[in-house]
């Protein structure tokens, strides 16, 4: 998985891969399938990753439920880094505006 891809455009990829492999004879288990996503996500679900190897069973584990819990977690990740990247804008007063609060401002020291 590319680090700008998505979820849900990695599934897709993941399944045109897993049906190709299907329709020439060689069908993958979901437990085989879930691993192998779960070794191809980028840095940024290790955390996931390493909660869904230490709580979950992996080998009844359907290929669905695990896009599921990723899509999730990607929203999360999503809606965290947006809150963070907030932008912040002033809004500047006119040139005359700006020379009378200066002319104040020094007066008053």
């Amino acid at each position: 998985m590319k680090d700008y891809e998505s979820i849900h455009e990695f599934d897709t990829g993941i399944l045109d891969i897993a049906n190709t492999s299907g329709a020439l004879g060689e069908r993958m288990s979901e437990e085989k399938l879930a691993r192998k996503i779960l070794i191809s996500l980028p840095k940024k679900f290790d955390m996931k990753v390493t909660t869904i190897d230490k709580t979950l069973n992996i080998s009844n584990m359907k290929v669905d439920e695990l896009i599921g819990s990723l899509q999730t977690f990607e929203l999360a990740i999503n809606d965290r880094t947006e809150k963070k990247n907030k932008i912040i804008a002033f809004i500047s007063k006119n040139d005359e505006e700006d020379l009378q609060c200066n002319m104040d401002i020094d007066e008053s020291f």
